[in-house]
């Protein structure tokens, strides 16, 4: 199938003037709303989704990473959350769903997006709200449509590859790439050095083991979790 077959994806990946919500730190709404620039000047706290896809190659589990376009701002080139989005202002979660399309090209089932936790992430500047989504995709790398507006290409990694580099008993990995221009799928090896700083390790450490914990425990996939609040800096 050709990128033309599927729904047409934004070519701009990030608008200055994208309207955002400013909320709590509990994610409480204040009524003031923001243009993206501005938010992210001010330190504001705002909302976003971040949905991490896994499958099984045969009867191995995987994780999908999308690697960043080497246009964005902050952090060109390295790997990052499947999908990861803002909320627009009066958006809601089930609409922000619509980044899993744009970025990646598949329509998500929301049935099967599986809250795991929200995460408050803060830095100097940077507050953001995330709403923290698994979501199971078996199909082929290639069956993916990454936006090359977006992102550089997806990634899969082998979950086991994946836990031990994120934990520090590996420093590479081989895996497999759909590069978003050519939409050719080819080698290339992760090492922690194209992953976000190290900062980020527990965050993806959690990710890792919880998939792990549904691959051993719940082979039909199921989620069983409570959700959790993680504060963390980024």
């Amino acid at each position: 199938m050709t990128r033309s077959q599927f729904s047409p994806q934004p070519a701009f990946a990030q608008d200055p003037d994208e309207l955002f919500d400013v909320v709590t730190e509990d994610g409480a709404p204040t009524g003031v709303v923001k243009r993206r620039a501005d938010i992210h000047r001010d330190g504001d706290w705002h909302r976003a989704i971040h949905v991490w896809v896994y499958g099984f190659q045969g009867n191995i589990p995987f994780l999908l990473f999308n690697q960043r376009s080497r246009q964005k701002d902050t952090a060109p080139g390295v790997l990052d959350v499947t999908v990861g989005g803002h909320l627009s202002a009066g958006e809601t979660i089930e609409g922000a769903f619509r980044e899993v399309e744009e970025e990646i090209g598949i329509v998500a089932d929301p049935g099967r997006l599986h809250l795991l936790e929200t995460r408050k992430a803060y830095g100097k500047i940077e507050r953001e709200l995330q709403d923290v989504f698994l979501y199971r995709d078996d199909r082929p790398l290639d069956g993916y449509r990454p936006n090359p507006a977006e992102l550089e290409g997806l990634v899969r990694l082998f979950l086991t590859d994946a836990l031990a580099i994120f934990g520090g008993d590996a420093t590479s990995a081989e895996a497999t790439i759909l590069d978003a221009a050519s939409l050719t799928v080819k080698p290339i090896t992760v090492t922690s050095a194209i992953l976000l700083p190290q900062r980020y390790h527990p965050y993806y450490v959690r990710i890792g083991e919880a998939i792990a914990d549904i691959v051993r425990d719940e082979p039909d996939g199921t989620m069983r979790y409570d959700r959790r609040v993680h504060a963390e800096p980024i």
